[in-house]
């Protein structure tokens, strides 16, 4: 059953609460952040404010008058100053070298600092999921991670890799950051105070459109493939191979796809990591369309095309009786001629070229 529960459609929401809904008995609490140019983390930043129960239907005030700012309710990105108890979350003055913990190193920007304090509450509004849950917990991590950390990264000018390792291509500048930077004017193009805040509003509505789609996919897509995996990763033990070396999958799951490897999937943070990690060599899965059963090498990296162990030399490249005749298993069908892939007609065929490609 997905996380995410049905969300009703029939009236208008602002953040994670309905105006019609809820009586406002209160002036409306007011953001502020800078003018001028503006970036994808205080654009993130605002959105992620605004799906709070606290600064749902916010005002922005964007200035870098001291007098304005003081008056906010809550300052991110600009003022030199991160005091939580303030509710002020700037990234720039000098000495500022907070990181989200958990293992992560990255010096935090202002989408980062937001994150950080109100994230698991805007993850628990738009999941539907108590705050309370370990569910909100992983998420959180888990975003940041993928969408939230890179930001961090860019907006404060540090490199992903070393600086003296040349590009092969341009990334083709369609990075979140990069959009963002495209909806301020160009240098010759005249635009007034509400035209850059109409902008910055635009630019807000995009960032935050990108991380709910992040957020729902984890959530419905991510969370409940972890639950299958870890059932798989114990089952496998009994029925394909004690040390872990196989994973017997029931079912098709995009194990290999960037979300749900890494980390996440064979060398994970999952509860069964101590039991697994560094240790799968073969996935075992169906392959529904084809009504047979695949076999694939798990490649040394996420984007690695080399694999830890390819299938045997001498299986590769046969198909069909002579792929039976060689590897001695009914029911082949194929190994590809860089042995990352084979399949069978059956699980239990599969199964046992997984475990004879072990011992070759």
């Amino acid at each position: 059953m997905s996380v995410l529960k049905k969300q009703k459609t029939d009236h208008i929401k602002a953040g994670p609460l309905c105006y019609c809904c809820t009586a406002v008995t209160h002036p409306p609490q007011v953001i502020g952040t800078h003018n001028g140019t503006f970036h994808c983390d205080e654009a993130l930043a605002v959105f992620l404010l605004r799906q709070t129960s606290a600064y749902q239907g916010a005002e922005l005030k964007r200035t870098r008058d001291p007098a304005v700012l003081d008056a906010c309710d809550i300052v991110v990105d600009v003022g030199a100053i991160y005091d939580e108890a303030k509710q002020r979350f700037d990234h720039h003055q000098r000495g500022f070298s907070d990181v989200f913990g958990h293992g992560f190193a990255t010096k935090l920007s202002s989408a980062g600092l937001v994150y950080k304090h109100f994230g698991k509450e805007v993850i628990s509004n738009r999941t539907q999921v108590a705050l309370d849950d370990p569910k909100i917990e992983t998420l959180w991590l888990k975003m940041y991670e993928e969408f939230i950390e890179a930001i961090d990264g860019g907006d404060n000018g540090i490199p992903r890799y070393p600086e003296d390792i040349k590009p092969a291509y341009k990334s083709g500048g369609t990075s979140l950051p990069s959009r963002v930077a495209a909806l301020n004017p160009a240098w010759n193009q005249p635009v007034d105070p509400q035209g850059m805040d109409d902008r910055f509003a635009t630019a807000s509505s995009l960032t935050g459109q990108e991380f709910f789609s992040k957020l729902d996919f984890y959530a419905n897509a991510w969370l409940p493939a972890r639950d299958i995996l870890a059932d798989a990763l114990a089952n496998s033990k009994k029925v394909a191979d004690d040390t872990g070396k196989i994973i017997l999958l029931e079912q098709f799951l995009p194990w290999k796809a960037s979300p749900f490897y890494g980390r996440d999937i064979l060398r994970s943070n999952l509860p069964y990591e101590s039991q697994t990690q560094g240790q799968a060599i073969y996935v075992v899965y169906p392959d529904e369309m084809a009504k047979a059963w695949r076999i694939q090498a798990v490649p040394i990296a996420q984007e690695s095309f080399e694999s830890r162990k390819p299938l045997p030399e001498q299986w590769r490249g046969l198909r069909d009786d002579e792929l039976t005749n060689v590897s001695g298993v009914q029911g082949g069908i194929f190994v590809h001629a860089s042995g990352f892939i084979g399949g069978n007609h059956t699980k239990e065929g599969a199964l046992k070229l997984a475990q004879l490609a072990l011992t070759m």
